[in-house]
This record gives structure tokens, C-alpha cells and sequence, in this order.
């Protein structure tokens, strides 16, 4: 991996790396997520160059989303409905990249990390940022179906889906003692999803220093009242 795909520099020269957010979408006591994160955040410290965090939505206990613009006060400077949820926005604003950690619940991602993503809201903390994901589950499916769908959501998000992903079937038997996955195939998988989570958080974090655009719904919205003036006006 080159290391112009690593870092951004400030006008300065002073070189920040992204930082990638590692985000373990199940809390059931009985997780298999805890065979998994530990060699993907592992494995990122030591490959990607990326300054990674680890967020567990064990440790983020959000309330079921409810949020609406009447409860999140200052547009610019949200407070939400509850201090968690204000921490929760902050906290995933600060990422430039993610990388999701699900299983697969009936064919899609658990209710909790459902929520979570949910509940980046008004905040637009996903928006324009890679996010890559892990899938796992018991059986041959690998959580395929999850990924899947997680990568639709995204998409409403304005997120960037990428396309390349780390798919486990059997995770009860798919790592060894130490930790590490017995299939090399799943290793060269996360090799290659972590170069793309790079080259991508350092792409996309040059274009958002550049400047964004807004929101495409907020455009949408902006151009038709302009219409409807437009037409009362003749």
C-alpha cells in the first residue's frame, strides 16, 4: 500500500491521518462479533496507516429513534432529544471511514445497528465518508444478505458503499487459537478492503476540504419552492 493513500496534508504540511471507525453492530451477549473484530481492528493498527477507533454499540446504548426536527433543537449545533445521542453524532463525525462488524438477522442487519445508523441524523455524519463492511453469520451465508442491505442504506445516507467486503460463513469455526482466520482467502479479502478504506478516506476527505455540496434532499427542496415563486411571479 502506497503512502499517498494513507494521510491527508493540511495547507501547512502537516500531515493527519483519516480516522478509520470500527463499528461492531451486535450486543447480544453471545456475539460472534468478538471472534471477529479483534484480528479486522488488529490487522487495520498494523496495515492500513489509518488512525483507528473502535466503537461498540454495547458501550452506546441509544434510545429507539424518535428524532425529529422539533427535538434537535439548533440545526447548526443539535442537541438531540438526549445527551447520548449528541455524543453518538459528534463521535461519528470525527471518522472519515468506517468499517461495519454485522451479522445477519432475517436476511438483514440487527435492530441495533439499524438504530445507530438511524440515529446520525440532521447531523449528516456519514456523508460523503467510505464505509466498508464485515459480514458473518453461523451458516454458508456469510451475512451476505446483511452487507447487502447495510450497503443500500447507506447509500441514503450519501454515504460511499465500497464494493469490496469481507464475507465469513461458519464463524465459529472459521478462526484458529490465535485469533487468526484459517482461511487465507478471508485474509487477502480484508488486505483489500483496508487498501480501499484508505485510498478512499484519503479521496474523499481531499474533496470535502475542497467543499461540499448540500444535501441533495435539501437542494431538491430549495429549487421547487424556488419553482413555485418562479411561477406565482408570472
Amino acid at each position: 500500500m502506497s503512502s499517498e493513500n494513507k494521510h491527508v496534508a493540511d495547507n501547512a504540511g502537516e500531515v493527519h491521518l483519516s480516522k478509520l471507525q470500527i463499528i461492531i453492530g451486535s450486543t447480544r451477549p453471545t456475539r460472534s462479533a468478538d471472534l471477529v473484530h479483534p484480528w479486522i481492528t488488529k490487522t487495520a493498527t498494523a496495515q492500513s496507516g489509518l488512525e483507528v477507533e473502535v466503537l461498540d454499540l454495547v458501550d452506546w446504548p441509544l434510545p429507539f429513534f424518535s428524532e425529529h426536527f422539533g427535538t434537535i433543537g439548533d440545526i447548526n449545533d443539535p442537541s438531540y432529544s438526549a445527551p447520548i445521542l449528541k455524543a453518538w453524532n459528534k463521535k461519528i463525525k470525527e471518522g472519515d471511514a468506517y468499517i461495519f462488524v454485522t451479522p445477519e438477522y432475517n436476511h438483514s442487519i440487527t435492530g441495533v445497528l439499524k438504530n445507530a445508523f438511524d440515529s446520525v441524523w440532521a447531523s449528516n455524519g456519514f456523508r460523503n465518508k467510505p464505509i466498508a463492511i464485515v459480514g458473518y453469520s453461523a451458516g454458508i451465508g456469510g451475512g451476505i444478505r446483511a452487507v447487502e442491505h447495510l450497503a443500500q442504506i447507506a447509500v441514503e445516507a450519501e454515504a460511499v458503499p465500497l464494493r469490496n467486503t469481507v464475507i465469513i460463513p461458519f464463524v465459529g469455526e472459521a478462526f484458529d487459537e490465535a485469533g487468526q482466520p484459517k482461511s487465507s482467502f478471508t485474509r487477502v479479502c480484508l488486505d483489500v478492503l483496508l487498501d480501499d478504506v484508505a485510498w478512499w478516506s484519503t479521496a474523499l476527505k481531499q474533496a470535502r476540504t475542497a467543499g461540499e455540496l448540500t444535501p441533495g434532499r435539501f437542494r431538491v427542496r430549495a429549487a421547487m419552492m424556488a419553482d413555485k415563486t418562479e411561477s406565482k411571479n408570472t
